[in-house]
């Protein structure tokens, strides 16, 4: 993973869904967790909402937003 697509992924927006409209990495952990054992969604969202998975579990967050645009 390069450093563009870290960014691309916080600042992606969901498309769908209870949270549709926000940034993957202010979707609360709760959520991700849900996805986690449901499985995500296949392609390019599904490898993004798994990174934010990855990043609220490991407390990661914090360190990340200020790359949110």
């Amino acid at each position: 993973m390069d450093q563009q697509q870290l960014i691309d992924a916080v600042n992606q927006t969901m498309p769908f869904g209870k949270y549709a409209g926000r940034k993957l990495l202010e979707l609360p952990e709760p959520y991700l967790v849900w996805f986690h054992k449901q499985g995500f969604p296949q392609g390019k969202l599904g490898e993004q909402l798994a990174l934010m998975y990855e990043i609220k579990l490991n407390g990661l967050e914090g360190m990340l937003k200020p790359l949110l645009k």
